[in-house]
């Protein structure tokens, strides 16, 4: 009777048809039975079927115990005829349970067949059990299984593409939070080369990707020449092989590509490269190179174009504060040559205070910009002596007491110069001017400060001046050797110096003896 209804199937026909070219994966089919025929059977009626052109694909099942471990392993089943009655009684009953329940697979379309219905009547089965269709099977001709798996294959393709649907409004919403998280960082950073480090994690980040990658800028007037020059590509980072590439020329495969980004003003994706493009207002373009990588989806482009801008507005705004703070930086730094060569001090005197005291301050462990700051802060130590007489700025003996006191004004006339600004570096100048003379048991001036009253970049700018001062010849003194200037230093610990920032100093001298001899004034810079 089986082969009977098999054959009457309107997809059963003994004539051969060509073969239709599918448009997807084949339907998985779980046939749950343990009777072979009926294997058989519903295999043979099917053999034709198609939907969508889409062909099905049989697994077959011979107890409710392997149907299971089938499950775990496989993905993307779209439906199951399982028969009540296999190993148990109940077999059937609780394998859909099992699927529902501990599986947790609410996608699946699940037809139940039983030889026995009286042993589980369809109203209980129905109500109790998450089954989609319940027959007999003595009442399933041909026809009616056409039937159920046409109804049941749609339901799970729709119920898929919901899914599908849900899935990608999640990952574009993940992505979407991706790209802020991934940008904002990008604000945070102060330098250049962190700017271009940062830029590539988070590249990577964004499309959860561990690729080659190289960060290039370009200046936009070079970018508008038909051939862009090797040389006029900057490498500013790279990643995996091209980590060494740095300040190298660019391969001349990857220039082709970046050129043609240029010639585009867009992001491009050739085969497993991309090519970022990211410009700014300033005039200078970002170039992102990421070799080996996977085809990128609808989404991930769209994710990429919205994180080109947000880092073209990090990277103008970079190159805007950069600009301030050079400006500002050179501005206080051709003071500090102003007072320092009118009181004819060694030439590069304020440019060694100014990586001295960067330096100690990262030693002794303050944050990066906490250390930038000092650095472009101390040349104006002394601005106050703008205000000093000739006679005692460059009087070549040791003054009286009443140029002493002339010359101890110097602190708080600097202050009085750089007081009540907002800007971080002149208030930071403003402190390190008043109290650069202050010492660490109070005996200094001009206000008698002592240990933690004075500033800790006071304390790192006196420690940075006398070295230099003794290191190097002034108007009124020859240069020392270093071994005395050490001993002399050491002699102030805890009197004229903070004895932990003077310890972390002659403990790294040759950290600082490096910058003396990189500035010193026979290799003077302009």
């Amino acid at each position: 009777m089986l082969i009977d209804i098999a054959k009457k199937s309107p997809l059963f026909s003994g004539k051969k048809k060509a073969p239709e070219e599918s448009s997807g994966p084949a339907w998985k089919i779980l046939i749950v039975d343990d009777e072979p025929d009926v294997h058989t059977v519903t295999k043979l009626a099917l053999s034709r079927f198609k939907l969508d052109k889409r062909s099905l694909e049989f697994i077959n099942a011979y107890s409710g115990e392997e149907a299971k471990q089938i499950l775990i392993k496989e993905e993307n089943v779209a439906m199951a005829f399982v028969d009540v009655v296999m190993e148990s009684d109940h077999a059937g009953l609780e394998l859909v349970k099992w699927i529902r329940e501990d599986l947790k697979n609410s996608s699946i379309r699940l037809i139940l067949r039983t030889g026995q219905p009286g042993q589980a009547p369809e109203e209980d089965v129905i109500v109790n059990y998450d089954i989609n269709d319940y027959k007999a099977k003595a009442e399933l001709d041909s026809r009616k299984l056409v039937t159920s798996v046409y109804s049941a294959l749609r339901s799970y393709r729709d119920i898929m593409l919901i899914e599908e649907a849900k899935e990608n409004q999640i990952k574009h919403r993940k992505g979407l939070e991706r790209v802020v998280q991934a940008t904002s960082g990008l604000f945070e950073l102060r330098t250049l080369f962190n700017f271009a480090d940062g830029l590539l994690t988070q590249v990577a980040n964004l499309l959860n990707l561990d690729s080659e990658t190289l960060l290039l800028t370009c200046n936009a007037i070079d970018a508008m020449s038909e051939q862009v020059n090797t040389d006029e590509l900057h490498i500013l980072a790279g990643t995996g092989q091209f980590s060494s590439h740095h300040e190298k020329p660019v391969p001349d495969h990857i220039r082709k590509l970046l050129q043609s980004a240029l010639k585009q003003k867009r992001c491009l994706y050739e085969e497993d490269c991309f090519i970022g493009y990211f410009p700014a207002k300033s005039g200078w373009i970002n170039l992102l190179y990421m070799d080996g990588i996977s085809k990128i989806d609808d989404l991930d482009k769209k994710l990429i174009d919205i994180f080109a801008i947000n880092v073209g507005v990090a990277f103008e705004n970079l190159l805007l504060n950069k600009e301030l703070e050079d400006t500002q930086s050179e501005l206080i730094l051709r003071l500090g040559d102003v007072v320092e060569s009118r009181s004819k001090e060694a030439a590069n005197h304020v440019k060694r205070m100014a990586e001295y005291c960067y330096k100690l301050a990262l030693i002794s462990g303050m944050e990066e910009h906490e250390a930038d700051l000092i650095k472009h802060a101390s040349p104006m130590h002394d601005i106050g002596k703008i205000a000093t007489p000739d006679a005692v700025l460059l009087k070549p003996g040791k003054l009286n007491e009443e140029e002493w006191n002339v010359m101890k004004q110097h602190p708080a006339v600097g202050h009085q110069i750089l007081a009540n600004s907002e800007r971080p570096i002149l208030k930071a100048a403003s402190i390190i001017a008043l109290q650069h003379h202050e010492k660490y048991d109070g005996s200094g001036y001009p206000t008698g400060l002592r240990a933690d009253e004075i500033h800790v970049f006071a304390r790192i700018v006196a420690i940075a001046d006398v070295f230099d001062a003794l290191s190097h010849a002034r108007c009124y003194k020859p240069e020392w050797p270093l071994d005395e200037v050490l001993k002399t230093m050491e002699e102030g610990s805890g009197s004229h110096f903070d004895p932990d920032l003077l310890r972390h100093f002659i403990d790294n001298i040759e950290v600082f003896t490096k910058v003396k001899d990189e500035l010193s004034d026979e290799n003077l810079q302009s």
